[in-house]
């Protein structure tokens, strides 16, 4: 009696379904059985596939090494260089090497400067151009420079063994200021804009236009360019306050954002590939690239104030906007709002700030000014300079 369980039951025992009276109902329970099982596995294989892309793109989007909030929150100067003449100040266009420590300046007295930051020396200046340099960017891929400026022209710059960079090619298809480069994402082409209202494309390796672009109807002149990350979409930005966004295959302009308020100073796509921020005088517009259209407006600054460079970190996570001062944002999507992450010290005194951009792992944020000091915001006591390479206090 010990072994017996007391088992509860239901009063009334449900009877048997008449196809439980044959073989063949018998087996055609088994069969719907087994298609529920192997439904119910498909089901539970497919929200297994969906979670593991899920955790595969937020591991992408937010890489272990990315500088956190907490951090960006303590960012303070912890350098500063002036790399350019006392009797020609400005920087006015920046970039930095990818996979280097180094920093590249162009100013108002026709140079452009690389600048070391962890040994806090200049490493070459590239001297050439006869006016103020407007734009460069880095083609880490076959250790170029190339540099656009007012002069119309464009230089390509390569670098040697000992450090050093010579002028490979000018080029000189533009007949007003250059004012944008921007760099394909396979890194053998190149693309210029000018304020002669077209955009050439180049072939880096040879320094032939492939193509130069213009549009008969318009005569506004283009001030800023840039590529999507995918390498098939040009953005370009005009003097008339238009955003016009290109497929590159055809060259055919394919979409036009309106809404700012002057010329468009700058613009860059986001790593995720759908968000455009692009800067003017009234301040930072975000565009939805799937909907081709405006979902937030920052105007960070007066009307006075022009908004002069606007920044994606590489991995799509913050966004920096500089004016008299460095606005950092924490970016979010299309409904959810864009927090105000850090504010660095207004420079409106010392000179306008004309380009900002993170470094690698946004670790930290290079800042150039119409002062031509390069400065350098960071962690408190994070400076990578040598100790006996570290300036001075001012």
């Amino acid at each position: 009696m010990d072994d017996i369980v007391l088992v509860k039951t239901n009063k009334v025992v449900r009877p048997r379904p008449l196809q439980a009276a044959s073989i063949p109902g018998l087996l055609g329970i088994f069969q719907n059985e087994w298609d529920a099982l192997m439904l119910s596995n498909f089901a539970l294989e497919q929200q297994l596939h969906t979670a593991r892309q899920e955790l595969s793109h937020a591991l992408y989007q937010v890489p272990p090494s990315l500088a956190s909030i907490d951090e960006l929150e303590r960012y303070t100067q912890i350098s500063s260089h002036p790399l350019h003449k006392t009797n020609k100040p400005g920087i006015l266009s920046m970039d930095i090497h990818p996979s280097k420590d180094i920093v590249a300046t162009g100013g108002i007295d026709t140079n452009a400067v690389l600048f070391d930051r962890t040994s806090g020396q200049i490493l070459c200046t590239l001297a050439g151009h006869s006016k103020k340099i407007t734009t460069l960017k880095f083609v880490p891929r076959d250790e170029l420079v190339v540099t656009g400026s007012a002069d119309k022209t464009v230089r390509i710059w390569q670098g040697g063994e000992e450090g050093n960079y010579s002028c490979i090619h000018t080029l000189k298809d533009h007949t007003a200021e250059v004012e944008a480069v921007t760099v394909h994402a396979t890194q053998k082409y190149f693309v210029t804009a000018a304020k002669d209202n077209t955009w050439c494309f180049y072939d880096i390796s040879t320094g032939s236009c492939l193509s130069q672009v213009g549009e008969a109807s318009g005569q506004e002149g283009y001030t800023s360019a840039s590529f999507h990350p995918d390498g098939l979409i040009l953005g370009t930005g005009t003097t008339e306050a238009v955003v016009k966004i290109w497929d590159v295959k055809t060259q055919s302009n394919v979409a036009k954002f309106e809404g700012h308020a002057g010329p468009v100073t700058a613009m860059s796509f986001s790593e995720n590939g759908y968000f455009l921020a692009t800067a003017a005088l009234d301040g930072v517009k975000l565009w939805d690239l799937r909907k081709l259209r405006n979902f937030r407006t920052f105007s960070p600054y007066d009307s006075d104030t022009p908004t002069n460079s606007v920044e994606f970190d590489f991995s799509g996570t913050y966004l920096a906007v500089a004016g008299s001062d460095i606005r950092v944002y924490q970016v979010a999507n299309v409904k959810t709002e864009w927090n105000l992450i850090k504010t660095l010290p207004d420079l409106s005194g010392t000179g306008k700030v004309t380009s900002a951009k993170f470094g690698t792992d946004a670790k930290y944020i290079a800042v150039g000014s119409m002062d031509r000091n390069l400065r350098i915001f960071g962690p408190p006591g994070d400076d990578q300079m040598d100790d006996d390479a570290k300036p001075s206090a001012e």
